[in-house]
């Protein structure tokens, strides 16, 4: 049993794989905290404190805590450099052959990092990756958090547009995160469906038997609008109760665009090739549907079609490799 699962995660890390929804923050790995509070021994921050480790639980309110305690340790230029570069190449790692990253830009007046600093020092991070010859393809999606209003996501998107025009198309999009439990949230949800957006993260409203969902559905059906998924995320913080009644298996059996995501792999100490292996494992999918599930990931992107048509010719170059 126990070689027949490191056959499987051989396998699943191997399995070139598109990461579309992934918190730079929330995807900060043990290690990187560690050298992280070698640096600031000052603020005395254990590493469970950022981590739900295997079989753990926590409310999503204690889950968006942990970013506060984050951002306490990622305070600098530097910290920003050293996290994205370690995320990056923990991605390659696993077999992530494109990332797109998202991060709500950060000003922090102890150290005189701006917004349009913070922003600048993620794009170093990746430019550098790409530099060492690291074989990933990384963008960048610029982030409003919902919990800071209005004025400042105006600011967001102003920066956000900017950078579009100026980063050589690292960054390509514009992400709204953050806290969902806020008031009137149907009444958002259908003003951005309305758009329609170009992805969904999670979903995890979108097939519940809430008033108002059936509507909610029909919209995201007709548009054919992709759904990012995180199952580990989902049920360590407790927003779906199983990995047997993940909405996965709703979307995947009307054979709706769904790609599998870690949201926070730090955070909810998982890979992108766990999240591969749970699916699989959970839904009896076989090897070959879950490549045909990351292969058609790559229509979701946001890079051009350019970009597209090369990750495509790469999947199918390491495809041989997988399944002899």
């Amino acid at each position: 049993m126990a070689a027949e699962r490191g056959r499987d995660l051989l396998f699943y890390r191997r399995l070139p794989k598109a990461e579309l929804h992934a918190h730079l923050n929330g995807c900060i790995s043990s290690a990187t905290m560690k050298k992280l509070m070698a640096q600031k021994p000052n603020l005395q921050i254990q590493n469970g404190m950022t981590v739900i480790d295997k079989g753990k639980k926590r409310t999503l309110e204690e889950c968006f805590q942990m970013f506060q305690i984050i951002y306490q340790v990622t305070t600098r230029t530097e910290d920003i450099l050293l996290i994205t570069k370690d995320v990056i190449k923990e991605f390659a790692d696993d077999g992530v052959k494109y990332l797109e990253l998202r991060s709500t830009p950060r000003e922090e007046k102890s150290t005189g990092m701006t917004k349009r600093m913070y922003v600048e020092t993620v794009l170093e991070g990746i430019k550098q990756c790409q530099e060492e010859g690291l074989d990933i393809d990384v963008r960048l999606l610029i982030a409003i958090n919902r919990r800071d209003g209005p004025a400042v996501a105006k600011q967001t998107v102003k920066l956000a547009e900017e950078f579009l025009l100026s980063s050589d198309g690292v960054v390509v999009g514009l992400d709204f995160s953050g806290d969902p439990t806020i008031p009137n949230q149907e009444e958002e949800t259908k003003i951005l469906l309305g758009l329609p957006p170009d992805r969904i993260g999670h979903g995890t409203f979108l097939s519940s038997t809430a008033a108002g969902s059936e509507e909610l559905v029909s919209i995201v059906r007709q548009n054919r609008i992709p759904i990012e998924l995180c199952v580990t995320s989902n049920i360590k913080s407790q927003t779906v109760p199983s990995c047997g009644k993940h909405h996965f298996g709703y979307w995947y059996s009307m054979g709706h665009p769904a790609v599998l995501c870690t949201d926070d792999k730090g955070i909810f100490a998982t890979e992108l090739s766990q999240e591969y292996e749970v699916v699989a494992k959970t839904f009896n999918l076989t090897r070959s549907q879950m490549w045909d599930l990351s292969y058609e990931s790559i229509n979701y992107i946001f890079a051009s079609n350019a970009v597209k048509s090369k990750l495509r010719e790469q999947w199918c170059k390491l495809k041989p490799a997988l399944f002899d």
